[in-house]
């Protein structure tokens, strides 16, 4: 895994205090009680960090989803990383 674009979606909305805990994320929506952020993850260790930032502010965790294709950030630049088949 290299930047890649992750979606975390969670019960309930976050204040502006928790948001800060996700640097690099983004709301990209709310709608029916579940908070969509997205952001840019280097790697597995990243990912991981985020996961127990979840857990340790007591966030109901719903899903973690990749978005391939799909940048954060507009001035990111698509992975020119080749997949073998």
């Amino acid at each position: 895994m290299l930047n890649e674009t992750y979606e975390i979606v969670i019960r309930g909305t976050l204040s502006p205090a928790v948001l800060g805990a996700f640097p690099g994320f983004h709301v990209k929506e709310v709608e029916q009680g579940f908070t969509h952020l997205v952001g840019t993850v280097p790697d597995q260790a990243r990912l991981h960090g985020l996961l127990d930032t979840v857990a340790s502010l007591n966030i109901e965790l719903v899903s973690v989803n990749p978005r391939p294709g799909e940048f954060a950030d507009a001035d990111h630049e698509p992975s020119t990383r080749r997949e073998d088949t």
